[in-house]
Protein backbone atom coordinates (compact mmCIF):
# COMPACT_ATOMS: atom_id res chain seq x y z
CA UNK A 1 0.00 0.00 0.00
CA UNK A 2 2.69 2.29 0.96
CA UNK A 3 4.24 1.85 -2.47
CA UNK A 4 1.40 2.20 -4.40
CA UNK A 5 0.49 5.25 -2.44
CA UNK A 6 3.99 6.77 -2.86
CA UNK A 7 3.54 6.09 -6.65
CA UNK A 8 0.34 7.95 -6.69
CA UNK A 9 2.13 11.14 -4.61
CA UNK A 10 5.26 11.53 -6.96
CA UNK A 11 2.58 11.02 -9.98
CA UNK A 12 0.63 14.27 -8.46
CA UNK A 13 3.43 16.18 -8.46
CA UNK A 14 4.29 15.45 -11.89
CA UNK A 15 1.20 16.89 -12.95
CA UNK A 16 1.17 19.66 -10.54
CA UNK A 17 4.93 20.64 -12.48
CA UNK A 18 3.71 20.33 -15.60
CA UNK A 19 0.30 22.40 -15.32
CA UNK A 20 2.91 24.79 -13.86
CA UNK A 21 5.75 25.18 -16.48
CA UNK A 22 3.06 24.94 -19.13
CA UNK A 23 -0.50 26.44 -18.47
CA UNK A 24 0.50 29.56 -17.14
CA UNK A 25 2.83 30.40 -20.01
CA UNK A 26 1.05 28.91 -22.85
CA UNK A 27 0.97 31.18 -25.98
CA UNK A 28 -2.87 31.90 -27.38
CA UNK A 29 -3.72 29.23 -29.66
CA UNK A 30 -3.12 29.95 -33.20
CA UNK A 31 -4.18 26.82 -35.18
CA UNK A 32 -8.25 25.50 -35.54
CA UNK A 33 -10.87 24.74 -32.94
CA UNK A 34 -10.05 20.80 -33.25
CA UNK A 35 -13.11 17.92 -32.69
CA UNK A 36 -12.60 14.70 -33.12
CA UNK A 37 -15.18 11.86 -33.03
CA UNK A 38 -14.74 8.13 -32.94
CA UNK A 39 -17.61 5.47 -32.01
CA UNK A 40 -16.99 1.95 -30.59
CA UNK A 41 -16.95 -1.29 -32.59
CA UNK A 42 -18.44 0.11 -35.89
CA UNK A 43 -16.81 -1.15 -39.23
CA UNK A 44 -15.94 -0.05 -42.33
CA UNK A 45 -18.71 -1.66 -43.69
CA UNK A 46 -21.72 -0.02 -41.78
CA UNK A 47 -21.88 3.34 -43.72
CA UNK A 48 -24.32 3.32 -46.54
CA UNK A 49 -21.60 5.76 -48.50
CA UNK A 50 -18.71 3.13 -47.97
CA UNK A 51 -21.56 0.04 -49.48
CA UNK A 52 -23.79 -0.42 -46.40
CA UNK A 53 -27.02 -1.91 -48.09
CA UNK A 54 -29.01 -1.29 -45.18
CA UNK A 55 -28.04 1.39 -43.20
CA UNK A 56 -28.79 4.67 -43.19
CA UNK A 57 -25.86 7.22 -42.10
CA UNK A 58 -27.08 10.75 -44.03
CA UNK A 59 -24.58 12.98 -42.05
CA UNK A 60 -21.57 10.91 -42.22
CA UNK A 61 -22.45 10.33 -46.25
CA UNK A 62 -22.57 14.17 -46.64
CA UNK A 63 -19.22 14.68 -44.81
CA UNK A 64 -17.52 12.69 -46.65
CA UNK A 65 -17.99 14.62 -49.69
CA UNK A 66 -16.88 17.54 -47.92
CA UNK A 67 -13.75 15.38 -46.39
CA UNK A 68 -10.09 13.82 -47.48
CA UNK A 69 -11.22 9.99 -46.82
CA UNK A 70 -7.85 7.88 -45.68
CA UNK A 71 -8.65 4.39 -47.21
CA UNK A 72 -6.24 2.36 -45.48
CA UNK A 73 -6.24 3.95 -42.08
CA UNK A 74 -5.52 1.02 -39.45
CA UNK A 75 -6.28 1.48 -35.82
CA UNK A 76 -5.83 -1.23 -33.16
CA UNK A 77 -7.97 -4.73 -33.09
CA UNK A 78 -9.75 -3.93 -29.71
CA UNK A 79 -10.41 -0.55 -27.88
CA UNK A 80 -8.66 0.30 -24.89
CA UNK A 81 -5.05 0.02 -27.24
CA UNK A 82 -6.43 2.65 -30.02
CA UNK A 83 -7.74 5.20 -27.54
CA UNK A 84 -4.03 4.51 -25.76
CA UNK A 85 -1.91 4.81 -29.25
CA UNK A 86 -4.44 7.87 -30.28
CA UNK A 87 -3.54 9.91 -27.20
CA UNK A 88 0.25 8.92 -27.09
CA UNK A 89 1.29 8.75 -30.79
CA UNK A 90 3.40 5.39 -30.29
CA UNK A 91 1.98 1.46 -30.10
CA UNK A 92 -0.29 0.70 -27.35
CA UNK A 93 2.03 -1.77 -25.95
CA UNK A 94 4.57 1.22 -25.61
CA UNK A 95 2.25 2.69 -23.15
CA UNK A 96 1.30 -1.00 -21.41
CA UNK A 97 -1.73 -1.53 -22.67
CA UNK A 98 -2.15 -4.69 -24.05
CA UNK A 99 -5.80 -5.95 -22.89
CA UNK A 100 -9.24 -3.98 -22.11
CA UNK A 101 -9.41 -5.62 -18.23
CA UNK A 102 -7.07 -6.23 -15.67
CA UNK A 103 -5.36 -3.32 -14.98
CA UNK A 104 -3.76 -3.42 -18.49
CA UNK A 105 -5.92 -1.13 -20.07
CA UNK A 106 -4.47 1.58 -17.52
CA UNK A 107 -2.40 3.64 -19.55
CA UNK A 108 1.12 4.50 -18.25
CA UNK A 109 1.94 7.36 -16.12
CA UNK A 110 4.74 8.05 -17.82
CA UNK A 111 3.03 9.05 -20.89
CA UNK A 112 2.47 12.54 -22.11
CA UNK A 113 -1.16 12.60 -23.56
CA UNK A 114 -2.08 14.86 -26.71
CA UNK A 115 -4.27 16.39 -24.42
CA UNK A 116 -1.35 17.79 -22.47
CA UNK A 117 0.58 18.71 -25.64
CA UNK A 118 -2.52 20.47 -27.13
CA UNK A 119 -2.52 22.68 -23.55
CA UNK A 120 0.84 24.29 -23.89
CA UNK A 121 -0.26 25.57 -27.09
CA UNK A 122 -3.07 27.30 -25.24
CA UNK A 123 -6.33 24.75 -26.33
CA UNK A 124 -8.90 23.74 -23.65
CA UNK A 125 -9.55 20.79 -23.70
CA UNK A 126 -12.45 18.40 -23.19
CA UNK A 127 -13.33 14.57 -23.11
CA UNK A 128 -17.21 13.49 -23.76
CA UNK A 129 -17.78 9.82 -23.95
CA UNK A 130 -15.45 6.61 -22.98
CA UNK A 131 -12.14 6.72 -21.61
CA UNK A 132 -11.17 3.12 -20.86
CA UNK A 133 -8.03 3.77 -19.75
CA UNK A 134 -7.86 3.58 -16.32
CA UNK A 135 -10.87 3.91 -13.58
CA UNK A 136 -7.96 5.26 -10.60
CA UNK A 137 -7.88 8.28 -9.81
CA UNK A 138 -4.03 9.12 -11.42
CA UNK A 139 -5.35 7.45 -14.39
CA UNK A 140 -8.44 9.64 -15.06
CA UNK A 141 -8.40 11.99 -18.16
CA UNK A 142 -8.30 15.32 -15.54
CA UNK A 143 -5.28 13.80 -14.25
CA UNK A 144 -4.13 13.03 -18.11
CA UNK A 145 -4.69 16.77 -19.61
CA UNK A 146 -8.48 16.99 -20.09
CA UNK A 147 -9.95 20.34 -18.53
CA UNK A 148 -13.48 19.00 -18.99
CA UNK A 149 -14.40 15.49 -18.66
CA UNK A 150 -17.60 13.90 -19.17
CA UNK A 151 -17.56 10.23 -19.47
CA UNK A 152 -18.54 6.30 -18.05
CA UNK A 153 -16.18 4.25 -16.16
CA UNK A 154 -15.03 0.55 -17.64
CA UNK A 155 -15.32 -0.21 -20.92
CA UNK A 156 -19.08 0.13 -21.37
CA UNK A 157 -21.61 1.33 -19.61
CA UNK A 158 -22.57 -0.45 -17.13
CA UNK A 159 -19.84 -3.35 -17.45
CA UNK A 160 -17.80 -4.23 -14.40
CA UNK A 161 -14.83 -6.65 -14.14
CA UNK A 162 -12.21 -7.61 -11.61
CA UNK A 163 -9.47 -5.09 -10.49
CA UNK A 164 -9.92 -1.24 -11.82
CA UNK A 165 -11.93 -1.45 -14.64
CA UNK A 166 -15.63 -0.81 -13.99
CA UNK A 167 -18.93 1.38 -14.11
CA UNK A 168 -21.05 2.68 -11.37
CA UNK A 169 -23.41 0.05 -10.05
CA UNK A 170 -26.76 -0.78 -12.07
CA UNK A 171 -25.59 1.85 -14.58
CA UNK A 172 -27.47 1.80 -18.42
CA UNK A 173 -27.37 4.00 -21.82
CA UNK A 174 -30.89 5.14 -21.09
CA UNK A 175 -30.73 7.61 -18.15
CA UNK A 176 -26.94 6.85 -17.53
CA UNK A 177 -24.69 8.29 -14.19
CA UNK A 178 -21.85 10.11 -15.55
CA UNK A 179 -18.20 11.15 -14.46
CA UNK A 180 -18.73 14.83 -14.72
CA UNK A 181 -15.30 16.96 -13.63
CA UNK A 182 -15.10 15.44 -10.17
CA UNK A 183 -18.80 14.57 -9.82
CA UNK A 184 -21.29 11.93 -10.39
CA UNK A 185 -24.24 13.42 -12.34
CA UNK A 186 -27.63 11.37 -12.64
CA UNK A 187 -28.71 12.14 -16.29
CA UNK A 188 -31.80 11.52 -18.35
CA UNK A 189 -31.52 10.42 -22.33
CA UNK A 190 -29.89 7.85 -23.90
CA UNK A 191 -26.24 8.06 -23.67
CA UNK A 192 -25.13 9.07 -27.23
CA UNK A 193 -27.58 12.17 -27.35
CA UNK A 194 -26.45 12.88 -23.88
CA UNK A 195 -22.72 12.68 -24.56
CA UNK A 196 -22.73 14.78 -28.13
CA UNK A 197 -25.69 17.39 -26.02
CA UNK A 198 -22.50 17.94 -23.67
CA UNK A 199 -20.03 18.30 -26.05
CA UNK A 200 -22.10 20.80 -28.33
CA UNK A 201 -22.79 23.07 -24.85
CA UNK A 202 -19.29 23.01 -24.01
CA UNK A 203 -18.16 23.80 -27.60
CA UNK A 204 -20.83 26.64 -27.55
CA UNK A 205 -19.27 28.02 -24.83
CA UNK A 206 -16.25 28.34 -25.90
CA UNK A 207 -16.78 29.89 -28.88
CA UNK A 208 -18.83 32.51 -26.99
CA UNK A 209 -15.63 33.12 -24.74
CA UNK A 210 -13.44 32.67 -27.92
CA UNK A 211 -10.99 29.66 -26.47
CA UNK A 212 -9.95 27.69 -28.96
CA UNK A 213 -10.31 23.85 -27.87
CA UNK A 214 -10.25 20.15 -28.78
CA UNK A 215 -13.28 18.09 -28.32
CA UNK A 216 -12.87 14.53 -28.17
CA UNK A 217 -15.90 12.40 -28.58
CA UNK A 218 -14.47 8.60 -28.29
CA UNK A 219 -18.22 7.15 -27.56
CA UNK A 220 -19.48 3.69 -26.50
CA UNK A 221 -21.92 3.02 -28.55
CA UNK A 222 -22.03 0.92 -30.31
CA UNK A 223 -20.69 -1.18 -28.06
CA UNK A 224 -22.35 -3.70 -26.36
CA UNK A 225 -24.82 -4.08 -24.04
CA UNK A 226 -27.16 -3.12 -26.67
CA UNK A 227 -29.31 -0.81 -24.58
CA UNK A 228 -31.36 1.60 -26.28
CA UNK A 229 -35.36 3.15 -27.47
CA UNK A 230 -36.88 1.14 -29.25
CA UNK A 231 -37.69 4.14 -31.90
CA UNK A 232 -34.14 3.85 -32.66
CA UNK A 233 -33.76 0.44 -34.17
CA UNK A 234 -37.23 -0.67 -34.94
CA UNK A 235 -37.24 0.31 -38.45
CA UNK A 236 -34.35 -2.39 -38.83
CA UNK A 237 -36.17 -5.19 -37.31
CA UNK A 238 -37.09 -7.55 -40.24
CA UNK A 239 -34.80 -6.81 -42.84
CA UNK A 240 -32.88 -9.76 -44.45
CA UNK A 241 -30.21 -10.90 -42.23
CA UNK A 242 -30.80 -7.98 -39.63
CA UNK A 243 -31.40 -10.02 -35.97
CA UNK A 244 -32.86 -7.91 -33.01
CA UNK A 245 -29.05 -7.41 -31.95
CA UNK A 246 -28.08 -6.59 -35.74
CA UNK A 247 -31.15 -3.89 -35.83
CA UNK A 248 -29.82 -2.50 -32.31
CA UNK A 249 -26.45 -1.99 -33.14
CA UNK A 250 -27.45 0.04 -36.72
CA UNK A 251 -29.98 1.78 -34.71
CA UNK A 252 -26.87 2.59 -32.37
CA UNK A 253 -24.75 3.94 -35.39
CA UNK A 254 -28.15 5.76 -36.97
CA UNK A 255 -28.15 7.79 -34.10
CA UNK A 256 -24.53 8.52 -33.41
CA UNK A 257 -24.82 9.84 -37.39
CA UNK A 258 -27.95 11.66 -36.63
CA UNK A 259 -26.23 13.27 -33.75
CA UNK A 260 -23.06 13.85 -35.68
CA UNK A 261 -25.24 16.07 -37.91
CA UNK A 262 -26.77 18.07 -35.31
CA UNK A 263 -22.68 18.78 -34.24
CA UNK A 264 -22.27 19.82 -37.75
CA UNK A 265 -25.23 22.13 -37.97
CA UNK A 266 -24.19 24.29 -34.72
CA UNK A 267 -20.55 24.58 -36.65
CA UNK A 268 -22.15 26.05 -39.50
CA UNK A 269 -24.76 28.09 -37.53
CA UNK A 270 -21.95 30.02 -35.34
CA UNK A 271 -20.00 30.36 -38.18
CA UNK A 272 -17.15 28.12 -37.40
CA UNK A 273 -17.00 25.07 -39.86
CA UNK A 274 -14.33 26.92 -41.81
CA UNK A 275 -11.77 27.17 -40.00
CA UNK A 276 -12.90 23.48 -37.52
CA UNK A 277 -10.47 20.69 -37.94
CA UNK A 278 -13.22 18.19 -37.61
CA UNK A 279 -12.32 14.41 -37.73
CA UNK A 280 -14.20 11.08 -37.80
CA UNK A 281 -12.83 8.13 -37.71
CA UNK A 282 -15.60 5.24 -38.66
CA UNK A 283 -14.63 3.30 -35.39
CA UNK A 284 -12.21 2.58 -32.74
CA UNK A 285 -11.68 -1.07 -34.38
CA UNK A 286 -12.70 -2.96 -36.70
CA UNK A 287 -16.46 -4.05 -37.13
CA UNK A 288 -18.07 -6.45 -34.78
CA UNK A 289 -19.73 -9.58 -35.92
CA UNK A 290 -22.63 -10.40 -36.91
CA UNK A 291 -22.81 -7.12 -38.50
CA UNK A 292 -20.27 -7.56 -40.13
CA UNK A 293 -21.55 -10.93 -42.09
CA UNK A 294 -24.47 -8.54 -43.64
CA UNK A 295 -21.23 -6.13 -45.15
CA UNK A 296 -17.65 -6.06 -44.83
CA UNK A 297 -16.03 -3.92 -47.11
CA UNK A 298 -14.96 -7.04 -48.89
CA UNK A 299 -12.14 -7.75 -46.16
CA UNK A 300 -11.59 -10.56 -43.74
CA UNK A 301 -11.77 -10.63 -39.94
CA UNK A 302 -13.20 -8.31 -37.54
CA UNK A 303 -12.83 -7.00 -33.79
CA UNK A 304 -10.08 -8.60 -31.95
CA UNK A 305 -8.71 -10.29 -35.44
CA UNK A 306 -5.44 -8.97 -36.77
CA UNK A 307 -7.13 -9.48 -40.44
CA UNK A 308 -7.44 -6.17 -41.90
CA UNK A 309 -11.60 -6.49 -41.14
CA UNK A 310 -10.01 -5.92 -37.10
CA UNK A 311 -7.82 -2.71 -37.69
CA UNK A 312 -9.25 -0.54 -41.07
CA UNK A 313 -11.41 1.97 -40.29
CA UNK A 314 -12.89 4.64 -41.97
CA UNK A 315 -11.10 7.95 -41.55
CA UNK A 316 -12.39 11.63 -43.04
CA UNK A 317 -10.70 14.78 -41.82
CA UNK A 318 -12.60 18.32 -43.04
CA UNK A 319 -10.79 21.65 -42.70
CA UNK A 320 -11.96 23.89 -45.54
CA UNK A 321 -9.70 26.81 -44.41
CA UNK A 322 -6.83 24.95 -44.75
CA UNK A 323 -7.44 23.77 -48.42
CA UNK A 324 -8.32 19.93 -47.70
CA UNK A 325 -9.72 19.05 -50.86
CA UNK A 326 -13.39 18.02 -50.62
CA UNK A 327 -14.61 14.75 -51.94
CA UNK A 328 -11.00 13.44 -52.25
CA UNK A 329 -9.08 9.84 -51.29
CA UNK A 330 -5.89 9.33 -49.68
CA UNK A 331 -4.45 5.76 -50.37
CA UNK A 332 -1.48 5.95 -48.42
CA UNK A 333 -0.67 3.61 -45.39
CA UNK A 334 -1.38 5.72 -42.11
CA UNK A 335 -2.74 5.02 -38.78
CA UNK A 336 -4.35 6.25 -34.89
CA UNK A 337 -0.48 7.34 -34.02
CA UNK A 338 -0.01 9.73 -36.54
CA UNK A 339 -3.10 11.90 -34.91
CA UNK A 340 -0.84 12.97 -32.70
CA UNK A 341 2.04 14.42 -34.13
CA UNK A 342 -0.63 16.01 -36.77
CA UNK A 343 -2.77 17.53 -34.60
CA UNK A 344 0.49 18.69 -32.78
CA UNK A 345 1.97 20.50 -35.80
CA UNK A 346 -1.80 22.16 -36.69
CA UNK A 347 -2.01 23.41 -33.20
CA UNK A 348 1.88 25.30 -32.97
CA UNK A 349 2.61 22.92 -30.19
CA UNK A 350 6.43 22.93 -29.13
CA UNK A 351 7.28 19.26 -28.73
CA UNK A 352 9.82 18.88 -25.90
CA UNK A 353 13.15 16.19 -26.69
CA UNK A 354 10.66 13.66 -24.41
CA UNK A 355 7.31 13.71 -26.49
CA UNK A 356 9.63 13.53 -29.87
CA UNK A 357 11.23 10.69 -27.83
CA UNK A 358 7.73 8.99 -27.57
CA UNK A 359 5.80 9.61 -30.84
CA UNK A 360 6.12 7.06 -33.40
CA UNK A 361 3.79 8.34 -35.95
CA UNK A 362 3.86 10.95 -38.67
CA UNK A 363 2.44 13.98 -39.33
CA UNK A 364 -0.47 13.85 -41.85
CA UNK A 365 -0.51 16.99 -42.84
CA UNK A 366 1.45 16.87 -46.51
CA UNK A 367 -0.96 13.91 -47.13
CA UNK A 368 -3.80 16.45 -46.04
CA UNK A 369 -2.73 19.15 -48.71
CA UNK A 370 -1.82 16.64 -51.27
CA UNK A 371 -3.29 13.30 -51.09
CA UNK A 372 -0.91 11.90 -53.89
CA UNK A 373 2.45 13.46 -51.73
CA UNK A 374 5.38 11.57 -51.59
CA UNK A 375 5.11 9.11 -48.21
CA UNK A 376 7.98 7.08 -47.82
CA UNK A 377 7.03 3.47 -46.80
CA UNK A 378 6.56 2.19 -43.28
CA UNK A 379 5.84 -0.46 -41.27
CA UNK A 380 3.10 -1.21 -38.50
CA UNK A 381 2.42 -3.70 -35.91
CA UNK A 382 -0.98 -5.21 -34.71
CA UNK A 383 -1.43 -7.37 -31.78
CA UNK A 384 -4.22 -8.35 -30.11
CA UNK A 385 -3.01 -8.96 -26.95
CA UNK A 386 -5.52 -10.01 -24.83
CA UNK A 387 -3.63 -13.46 -23.25
CA UNK A 388 -5.14 -14.89 -20.09
CA UNK A 389 -4.05 -13.15 -16.50
CA UNK A 390 -0.83 -14.07 -15.16
CA UNK A 391 0.22 -15.58 -18.17
CA UNK A 392 3.68 -14.68 -20.16
CA UNK A 393 3.27 -12.77 -22.76
CA UNK A 394 5.99 -15.30 -24.48
CA UNK A 395 3.46 -17.57 -24.78
CA UNK A 396 1.29 -14.69 -27.43
CA UNK A 397 4.48 -13.41 -29.23
CA UNK A 398 3.07 -14.99 -32.21
CA UNK A 399 -0.55 -15.38 -31.82
CA UNK A 400 -3.12 -13.15 -32.99
CA UNK A 401 -0.65 -10.56 -34.37
CA UNK A 402 -0.07 -8.93 -37.99
CA UNK A 403 3.00 -6.64 -39.21
CA UNK A 404 2.48 -5.11 -42.52
CA UNK A 405 3.81 -2.45 -45.05
CA UNK A 406 1.39 -0.79 -48.01
CA UNK A 407 1.49 -4.28 -50.23
CA UNK A 408 2.05 -7.09 -47.95
CA UNK A 409 0.80 -8.34 -44.34
CA UNK A 410 2.57 -11.24 -42.42
CA UNK A 411 -0.22 -12.78 -39.99
CA UNK A 412 0.85 -14.77 -36.86
CA UNK A 413 4.30 -15.21 -38.31
CA UNK A 414 2.11 -17.75 -40.39
CA UNK A 415 0.81 -16.36 -43.35
CA UNK A 416 1.52 -13.75 -46.00
CA UNK A 417 -1.05 -11.64 -47.57
CA UNK A 418 -0.44 -9.69 -51.00
CA UNK A 419 -2.72 -6.68 -49.88
CA UNK A 420 -2.69 -4.95 -53.52
CA UNK A 421 -3.86 -8.36 -55.68
CA UNK A 422 -5.48 -10.29 -52.43
CA UNK A 423 -7.16 -7.18 -49.70
CA UNK A 424 -9.76 -10.03 -48.94
CA UNK A 425 -6.28 -11.71 -48.04
CA UNK A 426 -8.00 -15.18 -49.08
CA UNK A 427 -4.79 -16.57 -50.36
CA UNK A 428 -1.28 -17.01 -48.00
CA UNK A 429 1.40 -16.65 -50.71
CA UNK A 430 4.40 -16.91 -48.25
CA UNK A 431 6.01 -19.13 -49.57
CA UNK A 432 6.33 -16.92 -53.25
CA UNK A 433 7.91 -14.50 -51.32
CA UNK A 434 10.89 -15.71 -48.85
CA UNK A 435 12.70 -11.99 -48.48
CA UNK A 436 9.65 -10.45 -47.49
CA UNK A 437 8.88 -12.68 -44.68
CA UNK A 438 12.63 -12.62 -43.64
CA UNK A 439 12.61 -8.73 -43.89
CA UNK A 440 9.17 -8.45 -41.91
CA UNK A 441 9.93 -11.20 -39.13
CA UNK A 442 13.20 -9.34 -38.82
CA UNK A 443 11.25 -6.02 -38.13
CA UNK A 444 8.61 -7.48 -35.68
CA UNK A 445 11.42 -9.42 -33.75
CA UNK A 446 12.98 -6.26 -32.83
CA UNK A 447 9.78 -4.58 -32.03
CA UNK A 448 8.51 -7.41 -29.76
CA UNK A 449 12.31 -7.01 -27.78
CA UNK A 450 12.04 -2.92 -27.76
CA UNK A 451 8.27 -3.22 -26.45
CA UNK A 452 9.35 -5.17 -23.30
CA UNK A 453 10.29 -2.95 -21.03
CA UNK A 454 7.02 -1.00 -21.38
CA UNK A 455 4.70 -3.47 -20.10
CA UNK A 456 4.29 -2.27 -16.84
CA UNK A 457 0.76 -3.69 -16.00
CA UNK A 458 1.44 -7.28 -16.22
CA UNK A 459 1.37 -8.02 -12.81
CA UNK A 460 -0.15 -5.32 -11.24
CA UNK A 461 -2.88 -6.12 -8.70
CA UNK A 462 -5.95 -3.99 -8.83
CA UNK A 463 -7.94 -2.68 -6.19
CA UNK A 464 -10.62 -4.82 -4.25
CA UNK A 465 -13.45 -3.03 -5.25
CA UNK A 466 -14.15 -0.61 -8.49
CA UNK A 467 -12.99 2.70 -8.12
CA UNK A 468 -16.61 3.99 -9.83
CA UNK A 469 -18.18 1.47 -7.72
CA UNK A 470 -16.42 2.70 -4.57
CA UNK A 471 -17.05 6.44 -5.44
CA UNK A 472 -20.75 5.90 -6.01
CA UNK A 473 -21.54 3.87 -2.89
CA UNK A 474 -19.69 7.20 -0.93
CA UNK A 475 -21.78 9.41 -2.67
CA UNK A 476 -25.09 7.88 -2.98
CA UNK A 477 -25.26 5.36 -0.54
CA UNK A 478 -25.31 1.68 -0.70
CA UNK A 479 -22.74 -1.17 -1.57
CA UNK A 480 -21.54 -4.33 -3.14
CA UNK A 481 -24.35 -6.92 -4.12
CA UNK A 482 -23.37 -10.72 -4.37
CA UNK A 483 -22.92 -10.35 -7.82
CA UNK A 484 -20.88 -7.26 -7.25
CA UNK A 485 -18.50 -9.48 -5.10
CA UNK A 486 -18.32 -12.02 -7.06
CA UNK A 487 -17.11 -9.56 -10.01
CA UNK A 488 -14.60 -8.04 -7.43
CA UNK A 489 -12.75 -11.98 -6.73
CA UNK A 490 -9.29 -11.96 -8.30
CA UNK A 491 -9.51 -14.82 -9.56
CA UNK A 492 -12.64 -14.52 -11.80
CA UNK A 493 -12.87 -15.37 -15.35
CA UNK A 494 -15.19 -13.25 -16.87
CA UNK A 495 -14.38 -12.01 -20.12
CA UNK A 496 -14.92 -8.99 -21.65
CA UNK A 497 -17.22 -8.56 -24.99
Amino acid sequence: MLTRLTAYLVFSLLVALWDALHAADSPPATGPNIIVVMPDDVGYGDYSSLGAPILRTPAVDGFKKQSQLFTQFHLSPTCSPTRAALLSGRHEFKNGVTHTIFERERMSLETITLSQVLKTAGYTTGIFGKWHLGDEEAYRPENRGFDEVYIHGGGGIGQTYSGSCGDVPGNTNINPTLWHNGNFVKTEGYCTDVFFEQAIEWIDGNLAAEKPFFAFIPLNAAHTPLVLPKKYYQHYLGQPGVSEDVAKFYGMIENIDTNFGKLLAMLDKRGVADNTLVIYFGSDNGGSAPATKIFNAGMRGSKAMPYQGGTRVPSFFRWPASGIQAGTDCDALAAHIDIFPTLAGIAGATLSAEVKKQVEGRNLLPLLKNPKAEWPERTLVHHVGRWGKGESPEGSKYKECAIRNSRFSLVNNTELYDLKADPGQATNVIADHPDVVASLRATYEQWWQDVQPYLVNETAIGPTVNPFKAMYWKKFGGGPTAADMKRMDPTSTIIPH
